[in-house]
Order: structure tokens, then C-alpha cells, then sequence
């Protein structure tokens, strides 16, 4: 589907997801999470993300995460629970943000009024997430409010970002789109290298075969793996699927307190993007950041960047 600033679901996922994702992109995500004893990259990153569900074992997050494949969870969990409690890691994960943001944006931005306000706005949207059937979501949105503004945020785009994941997840179990296909699609759709989303997720070569065979014997892709007519199709179904599921907080929030959380987000998200801890090409497939501000504006008008809406006109 293509981009477009009307689709006020994929903006603030746009906004809000670097956010969230200095936790897995920063030498202080993986600080954190060693000084409470976990053993590597990937122990930290399951344990992390997986830490508000409890001492959950490899199925259950396998299951929940969909992208990975199940031996690899199992070499982190449930090991990663007899080097920290859950509690040690939430309280972990909170000051890796912490760390990173502060640098990443100066302590003078995370101690503003402006990145208060953007904290109440997003707490607010992301406490109206209709959490039934999304496991990882409801886990977050669980969680007490963290007292610092900046972390408060932090938190609200986490749960954001579970929910809107939980629907993406829901969107490809109906379509019959395993996870080694779904990364597929990613790559085919220009989204993401298949050679780094190879390294990142870890799947064994066969998976990969199988699963691009599985797509050209659908007609989704073509021979060369770029998506077909048909594959376009049905990808944009999932998609469109996708936004629409993840459109009530915004919607909840109202179009205005929307287009004021997202002009707050900006800068935040620019700062972040800009900084050499967010690799232009990941696995999570988030466009490149947004061109820097010239004396002329951003649109070359009005200095409004275009894919932040003045006015949201389409939530969902």
C-alpha cells in the first residue's frame, strides 16, 4: 500500500516505532540488558520484549513474535528467567531507553514541556488499544506509567507498536502468510535487504527456499522474487488490514489531539533517525528518514514536512 499522510495509522507507527526501537538499535539497549545477566544480542532481545508476558517460555513467544524460528527463541528462553526476573528485565529495558534517548535527543529535549505533552498524548492513545485477542498489547498496556515523561512515552509507543503488531500478525494468519513468507514479502515489496533479513532473523536456508517457492507457486512473486500483480494485491489487503486495526487509539484520540501528537513526535523521530544508532536499512522496514529541513521548508512551501498531515484525514 502505498505511503500516504492521510493514512494517519501508518504515520504514527512512522513516528512512534524509532522510538520505541532505540532499545534494540543502541549500545544502551544491550547495556542494560547485560548488567541484569543476560548472555547476548538475542538473549536480551526476546527476554526484553517478552518480559511483560512473565516468565513465558519459547512457544508462547514464538507464537506471539511470528518472525522467528522457534530453535533460535529456545536458545534465550525460558534460560534467560534464571539471570533475571521479568521485573529485573522491565526495570532494564526502561533504563536502556532512558540512556539511549538522553543522548540521542539531549537531556534539554527529554526534560521539555513539549515531549511532556507528546508523553500524556501517546499514554492516552495508547490506554484506548482494544486489546482482545492481542496478547503482546494488553502485556504492555498493562504495565504501570513510568514517572519520567520521556520513559512515559517510550512505553506508550511500545504498546502502540505491540498493537498494531498483533493486528499485522492477525492479517497474515488469515491470509495463509507464514512468517518466512512475510519477510519475503518485506524484501519483495522494496521494504528490506534479504541479505541482512537473513542474518536478523536467522531462519535456516531450506525455510528460505521453501518459502520463496511457496510464493511463486501462489503467484505472488515472479521467478525473480519481485512481487507480482497478484502479490501487490493481496499485499496491500494485508496492509490496508493492518492500518485499519491499529486505527483506534488515533481514532479514540480525535483528529486533532492526533495531528498535535504527531507534530510533537517530529523532531523526536527526525533526531532519532538522523543519528547513526538507526541503520537506514532494518529489519522492521521503516522507510529512510525524512529529508532534513531547507531554508525553503520542508515542502518546499510552507515548512510543514508533507508526511505529517496538518489535520489527519483519514484515521482509518
Amino acid at each position: 500500500m502505498p505511503e500516504s499522510d492521510s493514512n494517519i495509522p501508518r504515520t504514527m507507527w512512522r513516528l512512534l516505532e524509532p522510538l520505541h526501537a532505540v532499545l534494540y538499535f543502541t549500545p544502551e539497549g544491550r547495556t542494560s540488558a547485560d548488567a541484569v545477566g543476560m548472555r547476548g544480542f538475542w538473549m536480551g532481545y526476546f527476554a526484553t520484549r517478552a518480559a511483560p508476558l512473565g516468565p513465558v517460555g519459547p512457544d508462547a513467544v514464538t507464537a506471539a513474535f511470528h518472525g522467528f524460528p522457534p530453535a533460535h527463541v529456545a536458545r534465550a528462553l525460558p534460560d534467560a528467567w534464571t539471570f533475571a526476573t521479568p521485573g529485573d528485565v522491565l526495570r532494564a529495558r526502561l533504563d536502556g531507553a532512558d540512556a539511549a534517548l538522553r543522548r540521542l535527543l539531549t537531556d534539554a529535549v527529554v526534560e521539555s514541556d513539549d515531549v511532556r505533552a507528546a508523553a500524556d498524548l501517546a499514554w492516552e492513545a495508547a490506554g484506548h488499544a482494544d486489546v482482545a485477542g492481542r496478547v503482546l498489547a494488553a502485556a504492555n498496556r498493562a504495565l504501570p506509567a513510568p514517572e519520567e515523561p520521556h520513559l512515559r512515552l517510550w512505553q506508550a509507543a511500545t504498546t502502540l507498536r505491540e498493537h498494531r503488531g498483533d493486528g499485522h500478525v492477525a492479517a497474515l494468519v488469515v491470509h495463509g502468510v507464514s512468517p518466512v513468507e512475510a519477510h519475503l514479502l518485506k524484501v519483495a515489496a522494496g521494504e528490506t535487504d534479504l541479505a541482512q533479513l537473513r542474518v536478523a532473523r536467522r531462519w535456516d536456508d531450506g525455510d528460505w527456499d521453501a518459502a520463496a517457492e511457496a510464493l511463486r507457486e501462489r503467484g505472488w512473486t515472479d521467478a525473480s522474487g519481485r512481487l507480482t500483480a497478484e502479490g501487490a494485491r493481496q499485499r496491500d489487503r494485508i496492509e490496508q488490514l493492518t492500518d485499519g486495526a491499529a486505527a483506534r487509539p488515533w481514532r479514540t484520540l480525535g483528529e486533532e489531539r492526533t495531528a498535535a501528537l504527531a507534530r510533537l513526535l517530529h523532531p523526536l523521530t527526525t533526531a532519532v533517525r538522523a543519528s547513526d544508532a538507526f541503520p537506514p536499512a532494518n529489519p522492521i522496514g521503516l522507510p529512510q528518514p525524512y529529508a532534513p529541513e531547507t531554508a525553503e521548508g520542508r515542502d518546499g512551501e510552507n515548512g510543514r514536512d508533507p508526511s505529517i498531515p496538518a489535520a489527519p484525514s483519514r484515521i482509518g
